[in-house]
């Protein structure tokens, strides 16, 4: 039987995947998933890169990132969350807080246990109290409903609202979010109550400085209310609580409503630019009337039509990977927040979005991929980086609340930017402005921010260790996390080569090219680890290399001279000089064994969770790693290698990630190997891996569709024999942008049990490695 011809099978795959896409896809998305054991992700109620994020804050005196800890004690139930964060707690703010009897004073702890595990699913979210009384949550992109049912002998049903109420940190690294002040009023209406006022704050993971949000909030049953004001910012100890409708102060303060119904429903509104429009929110996306139940369907409505319907498949024989394909969707699409029309520093007729965390984590494979499931948003996304730079004088690696931090690296906005512009994201992006961007990047030494982890540079933005960079082409301790940041900083001017040339800026092209290949001044020659030579080592302040353990970082943070990640991971890190990188790793076959060395158990001492590799699936560094065997003719290798991490350390249960989620990044890495492909960042590059269903449609906008097919896999059949591209017989283990996503197309995978040698033909570029 002859093969159905490219037009054909694309036609096919489409046809196929329409009876998922008519599913409601939001049963396999289950929103626990990495909310455990590190994973930080949020399980509240959220539309995608939507500003309100709703669900509980629970205390059990360690950080909760994201609000939720399955153990603990509710003390609040708030508005602002973020999914997957780290280093310290950001939002929680916008809280109510139910309590049951005489209320004297408000401000004292009212924590209440659990009585039963929370239940969620995408788009309701319902809590349990130990005594007796249940919060079922709803959202919108502005808004949130929180309906209550205290027990029917309860004596006196209150709500406490404390607009002093953040989520606190307990790492000491002086980054725990600070109440800062806020005012309150409260009117009565018909049937109901309003209140609405203002918060401010400072802190949390980005130490930002003091940032207000605007709250407006309606309880649809009558009450009776108390206003109060604390002593000051921090204690318990009241000095006003009255029947005084307004209170302003830098104090804690806030309400408490007493109900006597034994149901009491809210809704709640938040703005960043004033409680006027904060009213005007709640009142647009969730006027009196509606039901938690049509919150939850158009929640629903709104993830099947803008993520989850992006890939589909009718390969549903297997719910557990259809869980963690949908679930791993759901979560990369938390964060970044879209606050356009809600930004108070300037007036724009660009998109704001906010809450990235942080494009360390993202930039390796994060963003290429919500480039092309929302190309729409992705654009918005870039116009808003750019907006920023226009008027906060730098590109964000990490942003909070309005503010620029933190910065762990390089400049990695410089590879995103990249990235888009080589992958022809155009519209209403400014490229002009865009390469000035990077350029401040590349040439402005950021003000130190004198951040007590690192006092050496700014950890807010920009690259704190150009001075070194630019004078001596390498990073000395002088500088904090020095040999990592200059594998980083090679890859960012190569960003900036990239867009140069593009743009016809052919004399900054050739002056980032050359400076994108100094990561090898950074390479010691003589370090040694496990039989191979070559690493990226420290140099110190007289430009002299220091004895470095390859197989160590020490604390392997923000003090360190490797952020997060073994000296041996960081040297497989120069990913747009592969070919020289292999040079100095001392040629293919060595190349080869430092791979396979990396995933062979028992070599670390630390990684015990995974099995003491060196490789570490919970950390950036290694991403890229599995697939490096591409460069080298073992295509079948980076197949077992990433195949055997996704299988070993990803599920879709609470404890189902590696390591944090860093926004997504995990879900990211996953979400690719399921696809059978991974980005090469800032290049046109793909590397071909196995997919995991045997069909994918995915959506790339524009009526534009890539269908993968696979046949002869299974669970233990996943070694590629051969691939078609387009229908034409395929032998190289990498493609273009322009092969499958520019316009679409197909890929026709035959997979088998042992390895086989299809890849025989040229190796993926390396376009900053000289030519002969």
């Amino acid at each position: 039987m002859r093969p159905a011809p490219a037009g054909v099978a694309l036609a096919l795959a489409i046809a196929q995947a329409k009876d998922l896409e008519a599913q409601d896809l939001t049963q396999f998305v289950l929103p626990l998933t990495g909310s455990v054991n590190g994973g930080n992700t949020f399980p509240g109620v959220s539309l995608p890169f939507g500003v309100v994020k709703l669900g509980p804050d629970l205390y059990t005196g360690s950080d909760s990132y994201s609000g939720y800890q399955s153990s603990g004690s509710f003390i609040g139930f708030s508005l602002l969350h973020e999914s997957g964060t780290g280093g310290a707690p950001k939002y929680g703010v916008v809280a109510q807080m139910p309590a049951i009897g005489a209320i004297n004073n408000p401000l004292t702890n009212h924590s209440v246990g659990r009585s039963k595990a929370d239940e969620a699913r995408l788009g309701y979210y319902k809590s349990s109290l130990s005594n007796e009384v249940t919060v079922e949550m709803g959202a919108t992109s502005k808004a949130g409903m929180l309906k209550y049912q205290f027990p029917g002998n309860a004596a006196a049903p209150n709500i406490i609202v404390d607009v002093s109420h953040v989520l606190p940190s307990f790492r000491g690294q002086g980054l725990g979010q600070n109440y800062l002040g806020g005012n309150i009023s409260v009117t009565t209406t018909v049937g109901g109550v309003r209140y609405q006022g203002s918060g401010s704050y400072d802190n949390g993971w980005n130490r930002a400085p003091k940032w207000t949000v605007h709250f407006c909030g309606y309880f649809d049953q009558a009450a009776t209310f108390k206003t109060f004001l604390g002593e000051d910012s921090t204690s318990d100890d009241l000095a006003d609580y009255s029947d005084a409708e307004t209170q302003d102060s830098d104090s804690r303060l806030g309400a408490t409503f007493t109900f006597d119904t034994t149901e009491v429903t809210s809704r709640v509104g938040v703005s960043f630019i004033s409680p006027d429009q904060a009213c005007a929110n709640v009142d647009r996306e969730i006027p009196a009337g509606t039901s938690l139940e049509t919150l939850e369907n158009n929640v629903k409505t709104a993830w099947n039509d803008q993520v989850l319907s992006k890939i589909t498949t009718t390969d549903t024989s297997n719910s557990t990977k259809l869980q963690l394909l949908y679930s791993s969707l759901y979560h990369m699409s938390l964060i970044p927040t879209n606050k356009t029309g809600e930004n108070p520093l300037w007036t724009s007729s660009e998109p704001y979005y906010d809450d990235i965390f942080t494009f360390w984590d993202l930039f390796r494979c994060t963003t290429a991929l919500m480039h092309i499931l929302q190309p729409v948003a992705y654009e918005e996304f870039i116009r808003s980086l750019v907006d920023i730079w226009r008027h906060d004088g730098f590109l964000p690696d990490g942003r909070s609340s309005f503010f620029n931090g933190a910065t762990q690296g390089g400049s990695n906005a410089d590879n995103v930017l990249a990235d888009a512009y080589v992958k022809m994201v155009r519209g209403a992006v400014n490229w002009d402005d865009a390469f000035s961007a990077m350029v401040t990047d590349a040439e402005t030494v950021p003000p130190n921010n004198n951040d007590p982890r690192d006092t050496s540079s700014s950890t807010k933005e920009g690259r704190g260790a150009l001075p070194d960079w630019i004078d001596h082409g390498y990073i000395t301790t002088k500088y904090r996390r020095s040999a990592s940041r200059a594998v980083e900083y090679a890859g960012n001017d190569f960003g900036l080569y990239q867009v140069a040339k593009g743009l016809g800026k052919d004399e900054d092209a050739q002056k980032y090219l050359n400076r994108s290949r100094n990561w090898r001044n950074q390479w010691n020659p003589d370090l040694e680890a496990l039989g191979f030579t070559g690493f990226l080592g420290p140099i110190d302040e007289d430009g002299n290399f220091k004895d470095q353990d390859p197989l160590s970082c020490g604390g392997c943070y923000w003090g360190d001279d490797y952020y997060q990640g073994l000296p041996m991971e960081y040297s497989f890190n120069a990913h747009h000089d592969i070919e020289k990188l292999i040079e100095l790793s001392g040629g293919t076959d060595k190349f080869v064994a430092r791979l396979e060395k990396l995933f062979e158990g028992g070599v670390s001492s630390g990684n015990s969770q995974f099995n003491h590799t060196l490789f570490n699936p919970g950390n950036e560094p290694s991403f890229t790693s599995p697939y490096l065997f591409n460069f080298v003719g073992r295509q079948d290798l980076s197949v077992k290698h990433s195949r055997y991490v996704a299988n070993s350390y990803y599920t879709p249960t609470a404890a189902g990630l590696p390591g944090n989620s860093d926004a997504g990044a995990m879900e990211s890495w996953v979400l690719w190997s399921m696809i059978g492909l991974y980005p090469m960042t800032g290049q046109t590059t793909f590397l071909v891996g196995s997919p995991w269903f045997s069909d994918l449609a995915i959506d790339l906008g524009g009526g534009k569709k890539l269908a993968i097919t696979t046949t002869g896999g299974s669970e233990t059949a996943y070694y590629v024999q051969s691939l078609k591209v387009n229908g034409q017989s395929w032998d190289k283990a990498w493609v273009t942008w322009d092969d499958v996503f520019a316009n679409g197309g197909t890929m026709d995978f035959v997979l088998g049990s042992e390895p086989a040698d299809w890849a025989t033909g040229a190796p993926p570029p390396s376009p900053a490695t000289e030519t002969s």
